[in-house]
């Protein structure tokens, strides 16, 4: 699968190119777990005892270390990025799945049988309806899920995986390099808070009837108080 997003390896040796890849590494597994999370959540939301089984399931998983996670990998999926992406993606649910849970129960129910009234189906009601309202809290899970994601891509360097920038931190140990170590750390933390500004846009695009600031928020409440 990993061939399919192959670079150029003159790209690989470029800076530019190990932000690439280490994006590509670290935001396709969030994009997977989001996949994953929509049918799981709606199963969770229809049949509310499966929820806290799931909630434990994803939980559980989630407190495996990734050094460890990556090494029981390795058997079955080699040093490749495939033994970094399936554990990203896991790690994902623990956040995405309540947060998709949470914000389709919120959609009022009235909300929901004024849908049906216009003959909107299970899934037309989901998917038209349900996501729409509950897109705040998804975005707010899929922040976090991707800042986690770009931190832990790092991590796979301790099992040779090439291309993402935790390849500079540890070349710059190994050759007592400081500038690579702080080439790595810095640019991890601009790509998670880029990533998590951009975000930020998408859910302003998608949600325009939300109050943008707190200013506007207490705009929103005064003129509700006359």
């Amino acid at each position: 699968m990993s061939e399919l997003f192959d670079m150029p390896s003159d790209l690989q040796n470029s800076y530019l190119g190990l932000v690439a890849l280490h994006l590509r590494e670290a935001l396709l597994p969030v994009l997977a777990g989001l996949l994953a999370s929509l049918p799981i959540a709606q199963l969770c939301v229809r049949l509310r005892w499966l929820y806290p089984p799931v909630l434990w399931v994803t939980t559980v998983l989630y407190a495996i270390p990734s050094l460890a996670f990556f090494v029981i990998l390795i058997d079955y999926t080699g040093l490749s990025e495939l033994t970094v992406m399936i554990p990203l993606a896991v790690y994902s649910l623990v956040v995405l799945v309540p947060a998709i849970v949470d914000g389709v129960r919120s959609v009022p129910q009235e909300t929901l049988a004024a849908a049906t009234a216009m003959g909107f189906g299970p899934v037309r009601r989901y998917f038209q309806v349900q996501l729409p309202i509950a897109a705040p809290a998804i975005i707010a899970g899929l922040r976090i899920a991707s800042v986690s994601s770009i931190s832990l891509v790092s991590v796979g360097m301790l099992i040779g995986n090439q291309g993402a920038l935790g390849n500079l931190l540890n070349s710059g140990m190994i050759y007592n390099q400081p500038r690579l170590i702080w080439l790595s750390v810095v640019g991890t933390a601009v790509l998670a808070i880029l990533v998590d500004a951009a975000l930020i846009v998408v859910r302003v695009l998608l949600t325009p009837w939300m109050p943008r600031s707190t200013s506007a928020r207490r705009l929103t409440a005064k003129e509700a108080t006359r």
